[in-house]
């Protein structure tokens, strides 16, 4: 095992990151090296590269937090989420650390919101266990991990999306519940959250699905990945004709169910074009936004959304391995970036030139 190894350090916010040499920490009873195969990018990485995310952040820090990567060492015996043995040369994918007794924990059972939730990208990389971020060539995880193993038909970068933007996509259609066959389902985002949301959508027998976003080039993926209609804010820049775009395809009434895969500025908009007694869930929650509440559809159900639970990620990876003959999941890893180019790779996602950005190491 080698005493260092590479990475993408941020050294200081909106400046070019960094590839440094960190160490590569002993392992605790219970925790894994993994030798890191492919890593996505993520509008969160966006986020923390432009400024401190809410709570702040101490530099330096590896960027990432979508690994999925190959079992290089263990120090102990693990299972994974199903109770098989992980082995050295396993391909995985892994959770976020909870506490495990919190009331979040162990009585609401959402670990997701456990407020000493621990999980990647975020972590200084000069400080123990130093590899807690993806764009690296190992990664450390620490033993009360959960542990999914990727099966052969899924690429490395789908799975690494499995690892917040997909399983995230799950949560909400867990929490939204069962999508009847005479239903309109409107995404609101054309990113990886809503491209994904729009195929388990369409898959989950939805009458139609219609998706508002931009640019045009993520639009196409969208239409690839079950949209039925789309609708580009760059060329319908007024939301009172993107509201009657959605009435007139409801018959008038607006959409049964809203996915918000964008930012919280999107809500207020997206309110007006849902029917009363419709279901709107939250998912893309950067940006801020004001709403009136007088003004919200009668009886309806909102719903926010926050990262995903362990059984998210092993729906997430079926979901891929089980409708790869449907949907062109690897459309949506529209670009494909070694680790010296993440700067590159950084721009791209900034900018929406790419539906989502994979680091690779294969």
């Amino acid at each position: 095992m080698p005493d260092d190894c590479r990475a993408a350090v941020i050294t200081a916010h909106n400046k070019p990151l960094e590839i440094q040499k960190v160490q590569i920490p002993d392992l605790d009873p219970g925790s894994l090296l993994v030798k890191i195969t492919a890593s996505t990018l993520c509008g969160t990485d966006i986020h923390r590269w432009h400024g401190p995310l809410p709570g702040g952040d101490s530099l330096p820090i590896i960027t990432g937090h979508e690994p999925c990567g190959i079992v290089e060492e263990i120090n102990g015996e693990r299972t994974d989420i199903l109770g098989n043995p992980v082995k050295r040369g396993d391909r995985i994918v892994w959770s976020y650390v909870s506490c495990g007794s919190c009331y979040y924990c162990s009585v609401a059972l959402q670990p997701c919101i456990c407020p000493d939730r621990a999980s990647w990208g975020h972590n200084r990389a000069d400080q123990p266990p130093y590899l807690l971020g993806s764009c690296s060539e190992y990664m450390y995880v620490p033993a009360p991990c959960l542990i999914i193993k990727v099966p052969d038909e899924v690429s490395s970068a789908s799975a690494a999306a499995s690892a917040c933007a997909y399983r995230t996509v799950m949560h909400g259609y867990d929490r939204l519940g069962a999508i009847k066959p005479h239903e309109t389902v409107v995404i609101q985002g054309s990113g990886p959250l809503g491209n994904f949301a729009a195929a388990v959508a369409k898959d989950s027998g939805a009458k139609q699905v219609l998706v508002i976003g931009a640019p045009e080039a993520r639009l196409e993926v969208s239409r690839r990945m079950g949209a039925d209609d789309t609708l580009n804010i760059e060329t319908v820049t007024d939301p009172k004709d993107r509201r009657e775009w959605v009435r007139e395809r409801t018959g008038g009434r607006g959409a049964d169910v809203i996915m918000q895969c964008a930012t919280n500025a999107a809500v207020p908009e997206g309110l007006t074009m849902l029917r009363g007694g419709g279901r709107y869930v939250s998912i893309g929650m950067s940006g801020k936004a004001e709403m009136d509440i007088n003004a919200l559809p009668q009886q309806m159900t909102f719903l926010t959304v926050r990262s995903g639970e362990p059984r998210h990620w092993l729906q997430a990876i079926d979901f891929l391995a089980s409708r790869r003959d449907r949907f062109p999941f690897e459309d949506m890893i529209s670009a494909h970036y070694p680790l010296e180019r993440i700067n590159e790779a950084i721009e791209a996602m900034a900018t929406f030139k790419v539906v989502k950005a994979a680091i690779d190491f294969d």
